[in-house]
C-alpha cells in the first residue's frame, strides 16, 4: 500500500492539467481502479486480516481523494490567475467604436400599428401582465368550461391551499386591458392595447409569449360599418398598399356578437405575399362588436353605448410583412438574425415619412 500510496501522490503532483487529474483518478479510485480492485479483495480474507488491511485502504482511498481534490483546486486557481493577468483591459482607454445598435421586428411593428392607429385617433392603453381570471375570462364573458381556461392552455400561478385570494393568470390576451380601460375612461373611448401574451403552446408558428394588439372603440352610434373602414385603413397603411379587399367570415368569441373573421385578397407569387391582389385569402384578425356584457362588466351601459373590437398577432403581421418564416426566432436573441431583421435605431415609423425601409 506505502508504493501504491506514493506512485498516486507522486503523479498527482505532477499532474498538469485536469485531463490527467481525472485519467489518475480511474486509474486509482474508479470502479476499476487499483485501490478499489484491492477494496474487493477484502471478502476473501479473514475477519482479522481484513480489520488490518481494511481501515488502511479506507485511509488511503480517503487521502487519493483529497491529493486530488487539492491539485484540480490549484489548477482552477492557476487558470483563473493566467485568466485575470491575459485577459485585462485598460479602461482608461478611450472606447472602441462599435457597430450601431438594431431594433427589433417586433418593436419596430408595434410602433408601425401605434403610429397607423394614432392617426385615426386611437391611444394607447396598457394593463399587467399578471392579471386575476376575473379580467382574463369572467369580465369577457368567456364561461368557466371553455377550453381557453384550462390549465393546458393558459399559465396559472401558483396559489398557497387555503388562499381565497382569486386565481390569476398570465394573461392570455391584451382583452382584459379593454376592461379595465372602460372602467378608467367610461365611454366614449378609442384605444388599442398592444403588449406581450401567454400561452401553452410551442412549434414554428406558436410560442409561449408572443404578442398582440387589441383595438376598441365606443360611441352611441358605432356599427360594423366603422369597423370595416377602420381595418380597411389599417391594412392600406401597413402593408403601403394603395388598394385591399378584406372578406369578413362569421365566427364566434364570446366577447363579440356579431362576430368575424377577417380575411386579405393576396397573392404568393414566388413565396412572396403580396396583398390586394391574387385569388388567394389569408386570415389575418378576429373582429366583432363589443357583447354587452363586456360592456356591462366594463361598467359601460349598453342600452346607451356601442362599439367595435378587434384583435390580432403582432408577431404574426411581422412575419407576413417582413417575410420571416419561424416565429420562435423572434426569440433566440440570435445577433445574426436580428442584424439581417433588424432595423437602425433611427428609424422611427411614420405615415408621412414611411413605415418601413
Amino acid at each position: 500500500m506505502d508504493d501504491l500510496r506514493d506512485k498516486y501522490i507522486a503523479a498527482i503532483a505532477a499532474a498538469s492539467d485536469e485531463a490527467t487529474l481525472e485519467d489518475l483518478r480511474l486509474q486509482a479510485v474508479g470502479k476499476k481502479g487499483e485501490v478499489s480492485l484491492q477494496m474487493r479483495e477484502l471478502g476473501k480474507m479473514t475477519a482479522e486480516e481484513r480489520q488490518v488491511a481494511g481501515p488502511k485502504l479506507n485511509a488511503l482511498k480517503d487521502e487519493i481523494n483529497s491529493a486530488l481534490a487539492a491539485k484540480k483546486a490549484g489548477l482552477e486557481d492557476a487558470a483563473l490567475d493566467e485568466r485575470l493577468r491575459s485577459e485585462w483591459l485598460d479602461v482608461t482607454l478611450p472606447s472602441r467604436l462599435r457597430g450601431q445598435g438594431s431594433i427589433h421586428p417586433i418593436s419596430q411593428v408595434t410602433e408601425e400599428v401605434t403610429a397607423i392607429f394614432a392617426d385615426m385617433g386611437f391611444a394607447v392603453a396598457e394593463g399587467p401582465r399578471i392579471d386575476t381570471d376575473w379580467y382574463n375570462f369572467d369580465a369577457l364573458n368567456i364561461p368557466g368550461h371553455h377550453p381557453a381556461r384550462a390549465e393546458m392552455d393558459t399559465f396559472y400561478m401558483h396559489r398557497a391551499e387555503g388562499d381565497e385570494r382569486p386565481p390569476h393568470v398570465l394573461r392570455t390576451h391584451t382583452s382584459p386591458v379593454q376592461i379595465r380601460s372602460m372602467e378608467k375612461q367610461g365611454a366614449p373611448i378609442r384605444v388599442i392595447c398592444p403588449g406581450g401574451v401567454y400561452r401553452a403552446d410551442y412549434d414554428q408558428t406558436h410560442t409561449p409569449m408572443f404578442h398582440q394588439v387589441e383595438g376598441l372603440a365606443l360611441d352611441k352610434d358605432i356599427s360594423m360599418a366603422n369597423l370595416k373602414w377602420v381595418l380597411e385603413e389599417f391594412v392600406k397603411a401597413f402593408f403601403e398598399v394603395d388598394d385591399v379587399e378584406l372578406r369578413f367570415r362569421a365566427s364566434h368569441f364570446p366577447f363579440t356578437e356579431p362576430s368575424a373573421e377577417v380575411d386579405i385578397r393576396c397573392s404568393w407569387e414566388g413565396g412572396t405575399l403580396k396583398v390586394g391582389e391574387g385569388d388567394d385569402w389569408l386570415e389575418i384578425l378576429g373582429s366583432g362588436m363589443v357583447h354587452p356584457k363586456v360592456l356591462q362588466a366594463g361598467g359601460i351601459d349598453p342600452n346607451e353605448w356601442q362599439g367595435f373590437a378587434f384583435g390580432m398577432g403582432i408577431d404574426r403581421i411581422a412575419m407576413l410583412k417582413y417575410g420571416i418564416p419561424d416565429l420562435r426566432a423572434f426569440f433566440d436573441s440570435d445577433l445574426r438574425w436580428l442584424r439581417h431583421y433588424g432595423f437602425a435605431s433611427l428609424d422611427q415609423p411614420t405615415l408621412h415619412g414611411g413605415l418601413s425601409r
